[in-house]
């Protein structure tokens, strides 16, 4: 019987840590610490979730948020873009404007220079059956045009000769220039003061001709001289500048020479012209 005695003290000493322990949590569970350590924990893990959600919640938010400013934004950059647009549009409108009111202040001017009453008209089109020399305008017989009337232009702070008119409608007319093959002006060289016959050659592009030039003058005549009207007929006006002397032509058993003549029109960029009543006061350069 001595002999399990150690055996049960060690049994009392488990009981009594155990019971030690069992008084413990039972003195902690009627004190409310564990109630209040439980209520800490379980607030934090709360809050935590809480937090977490809030930052989902947060992030999703701010992604739709930003999503609808950005739309917003390509919405107000398109509205300025075509803003921007219109203001161009008004601009260059207005820069047009502003050009073509210079323009036709020029033209009243040259208009206002010539001793002969006339009738500014403006280019619309050439002749569909003869592309390269039937120039049609916007004047007929309701403005007073009628056939082989002379026809001038300003350019270069000059008025040089265009051509007549072949045709005329009731509100449109048909203009043949110097250039086109049927057009025959009486010319004169402005410094020598031989005579000739000036000729179309069909092209704008190329050089008329003025023939008939007595053989003696071919020493007199120089290249760049000034060709004009003679004034010989009723169908142009004196002195109006046909174009100058490019080239000198002729053979030794001609009584005549022929000379190229570059006309003082540049029929590329004509866009308006004057037609002349010959039935008015003298002729232009009088």
């Amino acid at each position: 019987m001595r002999k399990q005695l150690p055996f049960r003290l060690k049994l009392d000493s488990f009981l009594l840590i155990v019971y030690l322990a069992v008084s413990g949590i039972l003195l902690a569970f009627s004190s409310g610490g564990f109630v209040v350590n439980f209520r800490t924990i379980g607030f934090s893990l709360m809050s935590g979730a809480q937090k977490g959600v809030y930052s989902v919640s947060a992030f999703f938010s701010g992604t739709v948020t930003a999503i609808g400013e950005l739309s917003k934004l390509r919405h107000d950059y398109d509205e300025l873009t075509k803003r921007l647009e219109d203001y161009e549009i008004l601009q260059r409108s207005n820069v047009d404007i502003q050009s073509e009111n210079l323009r036709l202040r020029e033209l009243l001017g040259y208009s206002q220079t010539l001793t002969l009453r006339n009738i500014p008209a403006e280019i619309i089109g050439h002749d569909p059956n003869n592309l390269y020399s039937g120039i049609t305008i916007n004047r007929g017989a309701k403005h007073g045009i009628r056939k082989d009337m002379p026809v001038i232009a300003f350019q270069g702070n000059e008025s040089a000769l265009v051509g007549k008119i072949a045709q005329v409608g009731r509100l449109t007319s048909l203009v043949m220039p110097i250039y086109d093959y049927q057009c025959y002006v009486s010319g004169r060289l402005e410094t020598s003061r031989y005579d000739g016959l000036v000729n179309g050659q069909g092209s704008p592009d190329e050089p008329v001709v003025m023939k008939y030039v007595k053989k003696r003058a071919k020493d007199e005549i120089y290249v760049g001289e000034r060709v004009v009207t003679s004034g010989e007929n009723l169908h142009y006006p004196k002195n109006a500048l046909i174009g100058f002397v490019s080239k000198i032509r002729g053979l030794d058993y001609e009584t005549s020479i022929e000379l190229d003549v570059e006309p003082a029109i540049d029929f590329s960029r004509l866009e308006n012209v004057f037609v002349l009543d010959m039935d008015s006061e003298t002729g232009v350069g009088n």
